[in-house]
């Protein structure tokens, strides 16, 4: 398996014809058929298929090696790996003779070019398939007219099509250049899933030998000559700039400029750090505004909203008064979680070159046809003019579905008219970004007499969140009288997309709160969720938007794997296990951790996934996704906290913003549920449901509740530690 480097496309074609011919098929990966140029080399200006959106490349030269283009950008979700494997499975190639090439952005060619939402797998698998199975189809008919012989007498395998009752063999290099001129087929049969070859097996990244070699894979690796280096000062939430001392600051050694915009102070110089000292050395006067918050400001907000007497109403089933005036038992709770840094492993960082006849951009973002709209709205200019190269990315969980680091490199590069590579540094990345936003939840159930939950309320009190709550997520649709709504508040302080959007936490609220409900109903937490999954599909009230039988086997197999409820240590005593389920993302992922008391201190030992994504493209990537998706979420739950005084994060690198450390993380083990639908979200879905798993097990540990995000600060935590 091999990774050719980024180069441009136009070099790739070269290439790909200095091989002596071959075959480029160009699909359409919205309808996914073929797009064959006169010369069997397709190329970028091949007609499109009426309806084309989405196009990738499949390519095959005369020596057998096979090239998939990969449009989505690789953000460590391993979809530069997994795309190709699906490809590669309908084309039954030879997984080995497989190279990918990393894509630039192209929106006549391809569609839904974004790193986002778990959503590229579930959107582009029929069209991956379809990609393969027509590029085979083509080969099967090339070697059929060589030999004279049916098509339907044809198989194929690693990279071979075999003729079956003679047992002669043609290797796709051998055939490619014929199979370029015969007609593309715009009905394909795809495989039976029992007969995959490569998919649902274990596949290492194809970027692993770059990545351990140290290749310029990434953004902050790329260099362009002549290029000037930049950094940006940007004031606290709710301050404008002033002055600053630009004239000292132009007299260091290799500064070139220092330009303002949009409150921002940037300083343009010959190497990094050149420009590192001098902005280091930046005395800039900053006039306070009244948007200025500080965290007291937050928690008096959270209260004033969850206490006003009118929200919007997000969702309502039955009638919730007459529930809680009749309920033998009322259950009330609050849970709290702050901002958090997205806190990639490589800060914000983009090329920009703005000339006379266009723009070209290069670098790491999620959203690249955001960068380029961004770009060309910016300069006036038709997007066409606008070129994109992705790079692979150090880490995002969605901070870099934004766009604004990138047009500042543009608005740099404008204003020094020369190409410019932007980089932030772990301070900016942290104090300048954009956060998840603060949640405050308010809950209560009201209880029969027999334990049963006949009413539910939710209220979510946020700061830019904008809806804080999942309306119709369990158990919505399980309770008769229902009342969902939400409040929130504008704050100059930059929010967006944060791994798991919302119920990165509210699926932590929701699940420690079934539990207390649980507790006080006197059942187990696993059938109390299991009694109302059956109430939702024998009596459901109003709309069931998840699948109900789905959670059930993702709960169910997690309880078999953990042994819940039957566990028992080295010292024959029960194990402390917490549980936890939740849907997101199309997917659905129940979790068991397990907590041990050691010197008066809760740890954390062992967390059990079962997770049902559909399909699994690649175990060695879906496993990783899982248990990074788990770390990520206790390590956040347990330590992640930003705070504010007067607009400025307190918080500004990894000395005081704590994060999970390897001694910490525990034991992972991760199982799929095996039920052929189509694959669905992987990306987030095992996060949300990770920090409850570790609180009810604390709970059952300790017999204390955690509430409040990062549990090391919570003061409950603080007494059992």
């Amino acid at each position: 398996m091999q990774t050719v480097p980024n180069s441009s496309r136009r070099n790739f074609l070269k290439l790909a014809a200095a091989a002596g011919g071959g075959l480029l098929l160009g699909f359409n990966w919205t309808e996914t058929e073929g797009a064959v140029d006169a010369a069997g080399m397709a190329g970028l200006n091949a007609p499109a298929v009426p309806g084309v959106g989405f196009n990738s490349y499949l390519s095959i030269n005369p020596q057998g090696v096979i090239t998939i283009l990969s449009p989505n950008p690789e953000v460590g979700q391993g979809i530069k790996t997994a795309f190709p494997i699906i490809v590669a499975e309908e084309l039954d190639a030879d997984w080995r003779k497989v190279v990918v090439e990393q894509a630039p952005l192209d929106t006549k060619k391809f569609e839904r070019q974004v790193a986002g939402g778990s959503g590229s797998i579930p959107h582009s698998w029929t069209r991956l398939r379809t990609a393969g199975a027509t590029a085979r189809q083509m080969l099967v008919g090339a070697a059929a007219k060589r030999w004279n012989v049916p098509a339907a007498e044809c198989t194929t395998a690693a990279g071979v099509v075999i003729h079956t009752a003679s047992n002669r063999k043609l290797t796709y290099g051998e055939l490619a250049t014929e199979a370029a001129q015969m007609p593309v087929p715009t009905d394909v049969k795809l495989k039976d899933q029992k007969d995959f070859k490569i998919i649902g097996q274990t596949i290492k990244n194809v970027d692993n030998p770059g990545i351990l070699t140290g290749k310029s894979l990434f953004g902050l690796d790329f260099y362009r000559e002549g290029m000037l280096f930049a950094m940006i000062q940007r004031p606290a939430f709710g301050y404008t700039l002033k002055s600053v001392n630009d004239t000292a600051i132009k007299a260091m050694p290799g500064i070139v400029d220092v330009v303002t915009f949009d409150n921002n102070v940037a300083v343009v110089g010959k190497s990094t750090w050149q420009v590192k000292k001098a902005k280091d050395a930046l005395k800039i006067d900053w006039a306070k505004t009244d948007a200025t918050e500080s965290t007291d400001d937050h928690n008096r907000l959270f209260k004033e909203l969850l206490d006003k007497p009118d929200a919007t109403v997000r969702r309502k089933d039955g009638d919730v008064d007459a529930a809680f005036k009749g309920a033998a038992k009322v259950v009330t709770a609050e849970y709290q979680c702050p901002f958090l840094p997205h806190s990639p492993m490589e800060p914000m960082n983009f090329f920009a070159h703005v000339r006379p006849d266009g723009v070209e951009l290069v670098g790491p973002t999620q959203t690249p046809e955001l960068a380029r709209n961004e770009t060309a709205k910016l300069l006036g200019i038709p997007p066409e003019k606008v070129t994109v190269q992705l790079t692979r990315m150090g880490g995002g969980f969605g901070r870099r579905l934004k766009a604004d680091y990138v047009v500042e490199a543009v608005q740099v590069s404008k204003r020094v008219n020369a190409p410019v590579k932007l980089i932030w540094t772990r301070e900016d990345d942290m104090t300048g970004g954009s956060y998840r936003p603060a949640v405050r939840y308010r809950f209560q159930a009201a209880l029969d007499a027999q334990g049963n939950m006949i009413g539910y309320k939710l209220r979510g009190a946020s700061i830019n969140a904008g809806n804080s709550t999942r309306e119709d997520n369990f158990p919505a649709g399980a309770v008769d009288n229902l009342l969902i709504d939400s409040a929130d508040h504008k704050s100059a302080i930059t929010t967006g997309p944060w791994r798991a959007p919302i119920t990165n936490f509210l699926a932590f609220a929701e699940q420690s709160f079934l539990d207390e409900v649980a507790q006080a109903a006197g059942k187990d937490p696993v059938k109390f969720r299991l009694d109302l999954l059956d109430k939702a599909k024998d009596k459901p009230a109003g709309a069931v938007k998840y699948d109900i039988d789905r959670m059930k086997a993702v709960i169910n197999l997690a309880v078999e794997k953990s042994g819940w409820g039957t566990k028992k240590g080295a010292d024959g005593n029960p194990v402390a296990q917490g549980f936890s389920v939740y849907f997101s993302h199309r997917s659905y992922v129940a979790q068991v951790g397990e907590v041990v008391v050691q010197k008066g201190k809760p740890v954390l030992q062992k967390m059990y996934a079962a997770a049902d994504c559909g399909v699994v493209i690649n175990q060695s990537g879906a496993r990783q996704q899982v248990t990074g998706c788990i770390v990520d979420g206790i390590g956040h739950a347990m330590y992640g906290n930003i705070t504010f005084k007067e607009g400025m994060p307190e918080q500004k690198n990894f000395d005081s913003y704590r994060l999970i450390r390897l001694n910490e993380i525990p034991d992972v083990e991760v199982h799929f549920v095996d039920n052929g639908i189509e694959p669905t979200g992987l990306g987030e879905p095992a996060l949300p449901p990770a920090g409850a798993a570790v609180s009810n097990a604390i709970f059952k540990a300790t017999g204390k509740r955690l509430r409040n995000q990062p549990f090391s600060q919570d003061e409950v935590f603080k007494s059992i530690s």
